[in-house]
């Protein structure tokens, strides 16, 4: 029996929606850390208040800066998604861009935008 090239139209139909939840989760998430920096949640007076402490003051700024660096890094797993989709589309899904062989399906559905098997990815690291 020879060697698979590609996933079946059936086996992308159910990446496809693993891809799919996994980015309206990333979106919902993305949506709540960006209500965090802009501070959409509240707009009463604590926000101008003169009677915060300077501990608090220091702490808000630190959340929303981690909630930034959070929402950045969500936006990114947003287009890792968004480019996954559209190799589903072009049937190019869950092949490895270096070896060209199939990316075993355990590894697509722990991590659905992956480009590289884990041989190809551990070889990448040792290059670093």
């Amino acid at each position: 029996m020879s060697e698979k090239i590609r996933y079946s139209d059936v086996e992308l139909d159910e990446f496809r929606e693993l891809i799919l939840e996994k980015l309206e989760t990333a979106r919902r998430d993305y949506d709540l850390l960006k209500g965090i920096i802009t501070n959409s949640n509240g707009n009463d007076t604590e926000d101008t208040s003169p009677t915060f402490k300077v501990l608090e003051e220091g702490a808000a700024t630190l959340s929303k800066e981690e909630a930034g660096r959070l929402a950045q890094r969500q936006s990114k797993f947003i287009q890792h998604l968004q480019a996954a989709l559209v190799r589903v589309e072009n049937k190019t899904y869950g092949i490895c861009r270096e070896t060209g062989q199939l990316i075993p399906k355990e590894r697509l559905r722990a991590v659905p935008h992956a480009t590289l098997s884990i041989e190809a990815k551990n070889e990448e690291g040792k290059a670093l």
